[in-house]
């Protein structure tokens, strides 16, 4: 017997069978009195179906035995055992291969087809169990008994459960695309709750085995919920198959149209010259054109061969595209030709910026080693000082001088490693780092880089960017510089490297250790006044869209202006209020009134607005005040130490915003008076009876550091004693309670401020001598400086008797 399967009646006349068809109909094939009164039974054993009771099913035989066992029973009209096999495979099965329990069931029709085949349309009727086999030649033949069903007690329950199967299995119907729609038709006008049952138990999609339990239960309202929850199975296996299904025709249609308009995209290309090979094309082209080494061409040809091997289509695709261009767009071994004439780098640096002796000496070194020795690593040279010299700028000039690219990279707020090493290229919108892409903007391996405001970097999430210039700025390690998205090494040892600070305190020591320090000190009344001559006013006329005649500024009015409207190092406040002049000027002009073109004193103050005092250092005529010497970061400054007493029990207040260093200055003081107060003709009773308020003014400006200390020993020693400060003096030294004043950094920016501030003398320590000493004589015309090496010295100078 063939696996069986369902057939059409319709179907097999329309192909060609020579079948006389006759209406059929079932009510002529009820049960009848035959049925009691046969005792044996042929046994029909059939593979991968299970017969339920009341339905009609076509069953296909193929076996001789088979086929005669269907004919000889429709010539008797006997009703005949279904049974189904256990294991399907077997031709001939014995009585051990079959199941016990199965359905009595009447041949309604058979059909011969052309094959030798016969399909008999049967009708199930009873269960049944076999008791016995009687024979088995030429088919079986057994007594059996018939089963009943037992009825369940509920039924109500037993008829929900039956409407939620009809249900489920509409829903199955009409998402399985292999059951004909005529079941749907079938299950609709089956009126009987067993028939249904039964009809959707034998046409379900469970396996034999699942369907033979169904048929052994004679319990109908446990055969109804088996049936159910193995519906519910299958139920949820179609749905899945059909998301999976949906889901793949979405993406293969998605991936189709995808496909087609990239063929049209790059058939369009390729009729422009364009698409994936003018890509490699030109990648290969631009590569001829480079100078690079056997090693750089070995990675390039690697590398053009995997974006050969990609599909134009993938994301992959674009990243390698990207990569290769950064690639073939750096300049390698590609240098500008450094021009060696000394005498004119040095003109080009003195008319480009007024001063700053140290660091064009340092340049004019460097160009003449390399004249001589035609190959040395370039310097990496850190310029610090204060806004406004020109720290920049400079960087801009030493690249003229040497006839190089240049190129400035801004440092400040920098938070993340990857800007200076690049990202991965496999990230999306990955880059190089900062360094490399300066170089490639350049177009040259040899530029002069200008990293401005280094000691302003910060420290972010993504690592440490001052630790990554630690390669960028060694001599000894910049010759192959890792960048993570080149992948490989790059020569930075032609690379001038030119860093600036205003401050050292925020820079790694490492970094330090790695740079040449160059300290560009403030500049001076004369030179301020010369800067604004030679470049300031040019500029701000310029700016304006003024001529050069449209007004002029005498050496007394730029004094003036420097004295008494700018407090600064450098000459970026000069150039503001230059530029104020240009404006009022430019406005002037465009309302076509009359003015001088020489710019007096006294319309400078009316433009410009009140001066400050012209002798910040005449408010000292008090006792208890002193002029201190400061160091900021915007360059030198003066602040005043303030003393007085009160009654009291020897208590030391201080005020002012004062760091720790700074209030140790102050103790450390107060205990030397204690333990010099004879010597320094202060009585015990004042200092036991006496408190005393140390206050350092602009209380809001955070201040420390050890400098103050001999300027706080003033200040008490005056106040106890009641006797003034001289007029027009300034100090700065660190004390020791042995009585040693100690040395100080800063002191050109000091001296300067004091110079500005009208300070006629200055009280330093013996070992600032040769600080002193390196700053050009012009710069202290004016001033006379005191050097101690203990208090009493500095007592003895500064008050007065």
């Amino acid at each position: 017997m063939t696996e069986f399967e369902d057939i059409s009646l319709e179907e097999m006349i329309s192909d060609g069978f020579d079948i006389v068809t006759e209406e059929i109909n079932l009510s002529d094939f009820a049960e009848t009195d035959k049925n009691s009164e046969q005792k044996i039974f042929p046994i029909l054993p059939v593979r991968n179906m299970v017969m339920f009771p009341n339905v009609v099913i076509p069953i296909t035989a193929g076996r001789k035995t088979s086929i005669q066992l269907l004919e000889e029973a429709q010539k008797n009209g006997d009703f005949i055992g279904i049974v189904s096999q256990k294991n399907s495979d077997l031709e001939q099965p014995s009585e051990k291969d079959i199941y016990t329990t199965g359905t009595l069931a009447k041949i309604i029709k058979i059909i011969k087809l052309p094959e030798g085949n016969i399909t008999a349309i049967t009708k199930g009727f009873h269960r049944f169990k076999i008791k016995k086999i009687i024979d088995n030649q030429p088919y079986f033949k057994a007594e059996i008994s018939k089963l009943k069903d037992t009825r369940p007690k509920d039924q109500e329950e037993y008829e929900a459960l039956l409407e939620n199967i009809k249900d489920l299995a509409l829903k199955i119907i009409e998402l399985d695309p292999n059951i004909p729609n005529a079941a749907n038709f079938a299950i609709k006008n089956i009126n009987n709750n067993d028939d249904l049952l039964n009809f959707i138990c034998t046409n379900a999609n469970f396996s034999s085995i699942a369907k033979q339990k169904l048929l052994e239960e004679k319990s109908l309202m446990t055969r109804a919920n088996q049936c159910y929850e193995l519906m519910h199975e299958d139920f949820r296996k179609l749905e899945l198959r059909n998301q999976i299904h949906q889901k793949t025709s979405k993406d293969l249609d998605k991936q189709q149209r995808e496909y087609f308009l990239n063929q049209q995209i790059r058939t369009i290309q390729e009729e422009l010259g364009g698409g994936p090979e003018s890509d490699v094309e030109d990648l290969i082209a631009k590569a001829k054109t480079k100078k690079w080494s056997q090693e750089v061409e070995d990675h390039f040809q690697k590398e053009i061969s995997r974006l050969q091997r990609q599909n134009p289509n993938s994301p992959d695709y674009n990243v390698q595209r990207n990569y290769l261009d950064f690639f073939t767009d750096l300049p390698w071994e590609t240098y500008t030709k450094d021009i060696f004439d000394i005498a004119k780098a040095e003109k080009v640096l003195d008319k480009a910026h007024f001063g700053l002796e140290d660091i064009k000496k340092r340049i004019l070194e460097h160009m003449a080693v390399l004249k001589l020795k035609n190959n040395m690593k370039s310097p990496i040279l850190l310029l610090v000082g204060p806004p406004g010299v020109g720290k920049t700028s400079l960087g801009k000039s030493i690249a003229d001088a040497l006839g190089r690219k240049y190129v400035r990279l801004s440092l400040g707020g920098l938070h993340d490693e990857s800007e200076i090493r690049g990202h991965r290229k496999t990230y999306i919108g990955a880059m190089a780092g900062r360094i490399l892409q300066s170089i490639k903007k350049s177009g040259t391996s040899n530029p002069v880089i200008v990293l401005d405001e280094i000691d302003k970097i910060g420290q972010g999430l993504h690592g440490d960017p001052s630790s990554a210039l630690l390669e960028v700025l060694d001599p000894e390690q910049n010759k192959s510089f890792y960048d993570n998205f080149l992948e490989m090494g790059y020569d930075l040892s032609k690379v001038m490297f030119i860093a600036t600070a205003n401050s050292l305190s925020t820079i790694q020591t490492p970094l330090l250790d790695r740079t040449e320090i160059i300290q560009i000190a403030g500049y001076t009344l004369e030179e301020k006044i010369e800067i604004a001559k030679r470049h300031l006013i040019k500029k701000q006329q310029e700016e304006n869209g003024l001529d050069a005649k449209s007004f002029k500024l005498g050496y007394t009015e730029l004094k003036h202006i420097v004295e008494a409207h700018t407090s600064e190092s450098g000459v970026r406040t000069l150039e503001k209020r230059i530029a104020a002049i240009g404006r009022w000027v430019a406005l002037q002009t465009a309302l076509i009134k009359e003015y001088d073109p020489k710019i007096s004193v006294e319309k400078i103050d009316e433009i410009l607005g009140v001066p400050r005092p012209k002798s910040l250092s005449e408010i000292t005529g008090v006792p208890g005040v002193v002029t201190g010497l400061a160091w900021t970061s915007v360059g030198g400054d003066i602040l005043y130490i303030e003393s007085i007493l009160s009654n009291g029990k020897g208590a030391l207040t201080m005020t002012g915003n004062l760091g720790t260093v700074m209030k140790e200055s102050a103790t450390i003081a107060l205990e030397y008076i204690k333990a010099k107060h004879d010597e320094l003709g202060i009585s015990q009773e004042d200092i036991e009876k006496k408190n005393i308020h140390v206050h350092v003014p602009e209380g809001a400006t955070p201040k420390d550091g050890p400098s103050a200390g001999i300027a706080m020993l003033t200040s008490m020693v005056s106040s106890f004693k009641n006797k003034k400060v001289k007029p027009h003096l300034a100090m700065t030294g660190e004390i020791t309670l042995r009585g040693k004043v100690l040395p100080v950094g800063g002191i050109k920016e000091k001296l300067l401020a004091a110079t500005r501030a009208g300070i006629k003398d200055v009280i330093l320590c013996e070992a600032n001598r040769k600080d002193v000493e390196e700053i050009k004589k012009d710069y202290l015309k004016n001033l006379k400086v005191h050097y101690v090496n203990r208090m009493e010295e500095v007592i003895d100078i500064a008050i007065e008797e």
